[in-house]
């Protein structure tokens, strides 16, 4: 199969901060490849390098089977991470005009077409209005309209549940995953490392400017073997007593469940049996580890931060997002 994006050692700075660092990166024809790591990772600088917004200063680059975005723009649709819309326009014409900057012809067709998907995300009676009468969520889902119109054969959306509540969340995760059934190929950028565990079949893993993982979701969950056990406890005053346990190198609680994040040494199968010797348990189980815990992992290998700094770093995205 054809790639739709190849990367060669792929550099970019501004100043002296090294934004994308020698990034070597394959996207497949018809992947659905997650882009994961905390903000600041080099996630948008890449994707703006791809889309020709910026370029590299070293590297090769090319999209689509051409040199760069700019040849390929009409087989592009891109979600960018700050939304924008011409908010004095009304809605259909705004949408109107997208996709004929897109080579989508016009006529009645198109208006169909428009009419047709602004159902689909119950907009359909704010066609005549102006977009900046539309809530902050409406032109989101405006804006993703915009990037389908046409078709495109590769669809890059940065962030693009950033400030969703859960209904619309769903729908675009919906219309996105219709999207590649159609055949395109989808990058999606996210620093909520669940989101692309749930939706992507490939995971491409950045950490301040440099790649540290580029595999399939299936391969990535036979590599890592679980390194964790999930602990249902009768009685929440028996957590210091796992915390003591050998080989027992941090507790956590993450969804109402006591997480025992294991060393490199320990045999989990032992560490079960102490466990329900120390403790009145209700349930006890391997924990699959998550791609969060993959990236704790590999980048506490290879940098040599902590755990807990590389988790900040994590919460501190997620916090910023919340609070958008």
């Amino acid at each position: 199969m054809s790639d739709a994006i190849i990367m060669e050692r792929v550099t970019k700075t501004f100043g002296e901060k090294v934004a994308v660092d020698g990034l070597d990166l394959r996207v497949r024809a018809g992947g659905l490849y997650g882009f994961i790591g905390p903000n600041g990772a080099g996630k948008t600088t890449t994707i703006r390098m791809i889309m020709s917004i910026i370029f590299p200063d070293a590297g090769r680059l090319s999209v689509l089977g051409r040199a760069s975005a700019v040849e390929s723009k009409d087989r592009i649709g891109y979600l960018p991470e700050e939304r924008g819309v011409y908010r004095k326009m009304r809605v259909g014409r705004f949408l109107e005009y997208m996709a004929r900057l897109k080579g989508h012809p016009p006529g009645s067709e198109l208006k169909r077409k428009i009419r047709d998907w602004l159902e689909r995300v119950d907009l359909a009676a704010e066609e005549r209005k102006r977009c900046e009468e539309l809530s902050k969520g409406m032109q989101q889902k405006v804006q993703f309209i915009a990037c389908v119109l046409h078709e495109p054969e590769l669809l890059i959306l940065d962030e693009p549940f950033s400030g969703l509540d859960p209904v619309n969340m769903r729908l675009m995760r919906d219309l996105f995953l219709e999207q590649h059934e159609r055949g395109a190929t989808i990058i999606f950028s996210t620093h909520v490392m669940h989101q692309a565990e749930q939706l992507c079949d490939h995971i491409v893993m950045i950490d301040r400017g440099h790649k540290v993982l580029d595999d399939s979701l299936e391969a990535i969950r036979a590599r890592f073997a679980p390194r964790a056990i999930q602990v249902d406890l009768l009685d929440d005053g028996d957590g210091d007593a796992l915390a003591a346990i050998e080989g027992v190198r941090i507790v956590e609680r993450i969804d109402g469940m006591l997480v025992l994040n294991l060393d490199d040494r320990s045999d989990p199968v032992e560490v079960m049996r102490r466990a329900v010797d120390r403790a009145r348990v209700r349930r006890i189980e391997l924990r699959q580890p998550t791609l969060e815990d993959v990236f704790i992992a590999l980048v506490r290998e290879g940098s040599g931060r902590s755990e807990a700094e590389i988790r900040a770093e994590i919460r501190g995205a997620s916090m910023q997002e919340v609070g958008a």
